[in-house]
């Protein structure tokens, strides 16, 4: 059981525990800098359904636009970085 627990959460639980405190402390301070809030984030969220419902989906063509555009680097990355994984 122990052993699923730490490859579930990458190490050990009090090892995560640890990184989760570190890592949400440096985001804190760096949210707490640009003035950000969490609520921000979910009013942009739903700002951009807004929008986009209100554009009559035009916005969700350019999201297209992105995906296929990211993904003529990622997935031809993601391939070879799997084939010189699996030769280990």
């Amino acid at each position: 059981m122990s052993d699923q627990v730490n490859r579930f959460l990458g190490d050990s639980p009090g090892r995560t525990l640890v990184k989760l405190i570190i890592v949400s402390l440096v985001v804190g301070f760096v949210m707490k800098f640009f003035g950000w809030r969490p609520l921000d984030f979910l009013n942009g969220v739903r700002r951009f359904i807004v929008d986009l419902w209100h554009s009559g989906f035009a916005a969700l063509g350019e999201f297209g636009d992105y995906l296929l555009l990211g993904a003529t680097i990622v997935i031809p990355l993601f391939i070879i970085l799997r084939l010189f994984n699996y030769r280990r």
